[in-house]
């Protein structure tokens, strides 16, 4: 069995074998990925917000988002995927990577929680016609090899009157210094070399090409680290980590 499927435009093989290496530790709390665990509450709270206003649900239900469907792409291990599910999704985890997809099955069977894996990539997704009302794209747009065509086949997964969430991180020497250097370097939050800076994307940029492909912005989230509290929250300042919401009309 290969390690990914047929490559696309989008698909960086490089990227794909980095995080492939390394799929064994996804839920580890205390392991290569512990910075998306600390961060994952953060990322949860918001899009739970984001959709509830979208969809006029109720945040505080149980299960506020029965009867929708979800795709988080590049989902990794399944650290949203599981929790986006426990709230009433329908959820497709899709990545490229066979190994990411195994241990996020085999998680998701451990748990109980349905969600529906697939090794595959936005490009099949997008060919085979499938719509989803939310579209997750978290910290992945800075692995593709080509960010464009990829948010423009992305875009053609969010069906009318749906949204898609992209978290991704400012190409600024803020950035450079806190989440290259200093995340990678200084305080080994993550493995050397997990980012390029020279794949980080300004805001601007990503807006442009949401609705070059349709859609309609309609939300950008600063998301930062508080030193004091040891701990993510969202902010206004948007050189470091940032969130953008659009939706389909």
């Amino acid at each position: 069995m290969t390690d990914s499927p047929a490559l696309t435009s989008s698909i960086d093989p490089a990227e794909v074998a980095k995080f492939s290496a390394l799929a064994a530790q996804w839920w580890d709390p205390s392991g290569k990925f512990a910075p998306l665990h600390k961060f994952n509450p953060v990322r949860l709270s918001f899009i739970r917000g984001q959709a509830a206003a979208r969809f006029s649900r109720d945040p505080r239900a149980l299960a506020p988002f029965e009867g929708l469907s979800l795709l988080d792409i590049g989902c990794g291990g399944g650290l949203l995927s599981e929790p986006m599910a426990r709230m009433g999704f329908a959820v497709t985890g899709a990545d490229a990577s066979e190994k990411n997809i195994g241990t996020a099955r085999a998680h998701a069977a451990q748990s109980g929680v349905g969600v529906s894996y697939r090794a595959t990539t936005a490009e099949t997704l997008a060919e085979e016609g499938q719509c989803f009302d939310v579209v997750l794209n978290m910290e992945v747009v800075e692995h593709v090899a080509d960010v464009d065509a990829y948010l423009s086949t992305c875009a053609r997964l969010v069906k009318p009157g749906g949204i898609t969430i992209v978290a991704t991180l400012n190409k600024t020497l803020k950035s450079l210094a806190l989440a290259k250097v200093a995340a990678e370097y200084v305080l080994g939050w993550m493995p050397p070399g997990t980012h390029d800076w020279n794949r980080f994307i300004p805001p601007d940029h990503l807006r442009q090409k949401l609705e070059d492909s349709g859609l309609t912005v309609l939300k950008t989230q600063g998301v930062s680290f508080d030193v004091l509290t040891w701990d993510w929250r969202l902010s206004s300042d948007i050189d470091v980590n940032y969130i953008i919401v659009a939706g389909r009309p």
